[in-house]
């Protein structure tokens, strides 16, 4: 139960805080041509790898398609290590025949961003999170955060979601996982330097209300899980980002689906979200085009994913094998 809950978000919802994860280089990011902040990225995507483990990652593609409408659909991972080289080979070539691309979040203005999280993370009551913990349980927020090397009263000012949405996000940075090295960034600065026009399915605003909406037991279970699994994210989520990367979306959605013992999470990140786009891509079938769609990898494996939602509109994706 514990570890699940860290694998969930990161792959369903963790883009939504990835701009404040970014904030501060993005000073002079915003500076550079799209052409610059290209080859910037790549380049500094092949200087990290070289610490790293170079992995060739052929993560699973899908298409779906009528006789003027081509859509593909590529499960992402938000935060990934230097050294994998995914852009390339079916993904690229998909990429390049593409007129436009859409993500989860189109790419806004990183102070906005922080503005609005702060909006929706601050807590207005003025109660900290760990003071509503038990004794025992304030011992493992103690241990969780010292471990991140944050001071005790660091998160005090934030919802217990929020706390354990940015510790989280901490702890992926902490052993090396970088959303600059993420898929959306890279496909981003590509679409970008090539003219595309890249769709937001969603925005930043609405991800971070889904979390403001929880109940405060849902909340508070989701800190508990934060603090009681922050020192296996890492292997959590290396065996995610290894299935992702083989291409293997069936262990992949055991991985992430296994053992969710939060309902309302399941149904708010994913189910309801995933119910959404199915909708979104029967609509734009209507549209001639072609469309390169990247959301996270959560949403594209499991039981209720979003090629199997398609099926109610008549629509079947193919998997592209290369």
């Amino acid at each position: 139960m514990k570890k699940t809950v860290l694998k969930i978000t990161t792959a369903a919802i963790a883009l939504a805080i990835t701009p404040i994860a970014q904030a501060q280089d993005n000073d002079t990011a915003t500076q550079t041509t799209p052409e610059a902040a290209l080859e910037e990225a790549l380049k500094s995507a092949e200087e990290a790898a070289a610490s790293f483990q170079t992995v060739d990652a052929d993560p699973a593609l899908w298409v779906v398609k009528d006789e003027d409408t081509t859509i593909y659909m590529l499960g992402t991972v938000h935060f990934l290590k230097p050294g994998m080289t995914w852009f390339d080979e079916a993904v690229k070539e998909a990429f390049d025949e593409s007129d436009s691309v859409v993500l989860e979040i189109k790419p806004g203005n990183p102070v906005e961003d922080q503005q609005t999280f702060a909006k929706y993370a601050i807590d207005k009551t003025g109660v900290a999170a760990r003071t509503t913990l038990t004794e025992e349980q304030q011992k493992t927020y103690e241990k969780a955060i010292t471990s991140l090397g944050m001071p005790l009263n660091g998160l005090d000012p934030f919802r217990p979601w929020a706390v354990g949405l940015v510790m989280q996000i901490t702890s992926l940075q902490k052993v090396g996982f970088d959303p600059n090295q993420g898929v959306e960034k890279i496909l981003e600065n590509a679409a970008n330097a090539a003219g595309k026009e890249i769709i937001g399915l969603e925005t930043t605003d609405y991800q971070l209300g889904l979390f403001d909406s929880f109940t405060p037991e849902t909340q508070k279970t989701f800190l508990l899980q934060t603090i009681e699994s922050i020192d296996e994210v890492e292997k959590g989520l290396d065996l995610l980002v290894d299935s992702w990367a083989k291409g293997d979306p069936e262990k992949l959605g055991q991985l992430l689906h296994q053992d969710l013992s939060l309902p309302e999470i399941k149904q708010k990140l994913l189910t309801t979200r995933n119910a959404n786009w199915a909708k979104w891509i029967n609509e734009r079938m209507d549209k001639p085009g072609t469309v390169f769609m990247a959301v996270g990898a959560g949403h594209l494996a499991g039981p209720s994913d979003v090629q199997s939602l398609m099926g109610a509109y008549g629509l079947k994706a193919q998997r592209i094998n290369y």
